[in-house]
């Protein structure tokens, strides 16, 4: 690799995915893989094979599906581990092995219980143990900035000489600060006397947020790959964000000097499907990605941007994917129109899809006086499910609410699957709660709903409503969207959205749906899921 590029190495499908709230289905887990494909990463570390089944399959599938890009699998310094992220490589174009040991005395005595001779001897046998497994090795020193320097000399030299090709120095829980970051890739550079066989990689956490300013402290001390997620998803306040890194490369390139492979106008359309998928946004005021970061209210701001856009954009919202001027559809709109506005926005369907989509628009643009670029995204993302066989899917037919301030509402909901529709009635506090249990009742599989939020997609009275929920039940979490410019239909959307991955995980112990004489009743469906009036909300 040139000494001028950087590489990066994205992890938001591991390291991304184990946080609280961000843990995605292997269908997920693919689209993600083929868009950070697209986006140009060098490295997709796809999982951690050995923590479960599930993150060997996801391994094992994006290693078959992802040619241009190296995939990754991170192991513990352990045999078995090792063993088992082998074996999920084993159909990757350009696989690469991860190991990783903790090397601070922090970690040693009170995590792993070893002397500093025995972790280096550990490091010595499990990374050669790695290199006859897979050409590519990488190693990580965990709590690498917490580490004495001259054993974290000695654990890296080890290290290279055992046949890794990157050592990686994680500040595993943000505690450093630039210029100790930059000291620690120096000291590396100087003292370890095979380093130039190998490249230097930071994996920077973002507990003091500091993440992407020690990222590329390391790359200016000669690093030349960096660990990054998507918008800095991760582990407690995340990991460096992938879009501050590049675009700080791609913006200050008269300070940096620096290239790197990525595809920088992918970044908009990168972060929207990680929203999508995991249905959390970015904060508003979020760099690069965020709902504000080319939003201008200030009437001094607006007017010097009048003038010149450089006053107050150091980027433009194009160079990363956001597009700014917006090509308004209406219900007169053709479908090649809206086929080619799915283009320019990044979306690639099938035809099949665009047809589902296209009469999602319609019944929007029936209800809308014109559809914006961001209803457009948002019915892309949400409007025609992407998991399990279609026949066996719950998708809406209709619904009646009757609801007020003085009365209990009720729901009356039609929902259809395999070409039968299912209708009942149910009570709640709200419209959407007794939607939401009407729903439950033809479903016959009991959860519980775990969050809930709607919010305005764009603005004015007609708006599209987006909602978004979590359903829990004995064997998962799951996430589901909905879009309309009816705040309960939109609930209902993405209600099932949900409740179709759950049944879609949970098909064979599950029955048709259909009535029968052995249906329970609407207050036992409501105890065997624990629901509280307060779970959902009134309106």
């Amino acid at each position: 690799m040139s000494d001028n590029r950087v590489s990066f190495f994205d992890t938001t499908l591991r390291d991304g995915e184990q946080a609280p709230g961000y843990s995605m289905t292997l269908d997920e887990k693919l689209r993600m893989a083929r868009e950070l494909e697209n986006l140009g990463v060098d490295v997709i570390e796809a999982g951690f094979a050995i923590a479960s089944p599930g993150d060997f399959e996801s391994v094992r599938q994006i290693s078959k599906s992802i040619r241009n890009t190296t995939v990754c699998s991170l192991s513990r310094a352990l045999a078995k581990d090792i063993d088992a992220a082998a074996e999920s490589l084993e159909g990757a174009a350009h696989p690469r092995i991860h190991t990783f040991l903790a090397t601070s005395d922090l970690h040693l005595q009170y995590k792993l219980k070893m002397s500093r001779e025995d972790a280096l001897q550990q490091v010595k046998a499990m990374v050669a143990y790695a290199r006859n497994k897979c050409a590519e090795v990488e190693f990580s020193a965990e709590d690498a900035s917490r580490t004495d320097p001259d054993f974290l000399c000695r654990v890296i030299e080890a290290a290279i000489a055992n046949g890794a090709s990157v050592v990686n120095l994680p500040d595993t829980v943000g505690y450093a600060t630039p210029s100790e970051i930059a000291q620690m890739v120096n000291n590396i550079r100087s003292r370890v006397p095979n380093i130039d066989r190998a490249t230097i990689s930071m994996h920077v956490h973002d507990d003091l947020g500091l993440a992407v300013a020690n990222s590329l402290a390391g790359v200016m001390a000669g690093a030349r790959q960096v660990e990054c997620t998507v918008c800095g998803i991760g582990e407690r306040a995340g990991n460096a964000a992938l879009e501050e890194v590049v675009m700080g490369l791609r913006t200050r390139k008269d300070f940096y000097g620096l290239e790197y492979g990525i595809r920088t106008e992918e970044i908009g359309k990168a972060a929207r499907l990680l929203s999508s998928i995991t249905g959390i946004k970015p904060f508003p005021s979020k760099s690069i990605v965020g709902a504000n970061a080319f939003a201008h209210e200030s009437g001094i701001h607006q007017h010097g941007l009048m003038n010149n856009l450089q006053t107050y954009e150091i980027m433009t919202p194009e160079s990363v994917g956001v597009k700014k001027t917006e090509l308004v559809l209406g219900k007169h709109s053709g479908r090649h129109a809206f086929e080619e506005r799915l283009k320019t926005l990044g979306y690639n369907f099938p035809k099949d899809r665009i047809e589902k989509l296209f009469e999602a628009f319609k019944k929007t643009a029936d209800r809308k006086k014109t559809v914006s670029d961001r209803d457009i995204v948002a019915l892309a993302e949400t409007a025609v499910p992407l998991v399990g066989n279609p026949e066996k899917m719950y998708f809406l037919e209709s619904f009646v609410v009757n609801s007020g301030n003085r009365m209990s509402s009720t729901a009356n909901v039609v929902l259809k699957r395999g070409g039968k529709n299912y209708q009942e009635v149910a009570l709640g506090t709200g419209p959407i709660y007794a939607s939401i249990r009407a729903v439950e009742k033809i479903i016959h599989h009991p959860f519980s709903l775990e969050d809930y939020s709607i919010q305005a997609v764009t603005e004015h009275r007609d708006a599209l409503g987006e909602a978004s929920v979590k359903i829990r039940d004995e064997t998962g979490i799951y996430r589901g969207r909905g879009v309309s410019t009816d705040i309960i239909e939109a609930s209902i959307l993405a209600c099932l959205s949900a409740v179709n991955k759950m049944l879609d995980e949970n098909q064979s112990a599950i029955g048709t749906g259909a009535a029968s004489s052995t249906q329970r009743t609407f207050e036992q469906d409501m105890l065997g899921c624990g629901h509280t009036d307060k779970q959902f909300p009134q309106s």
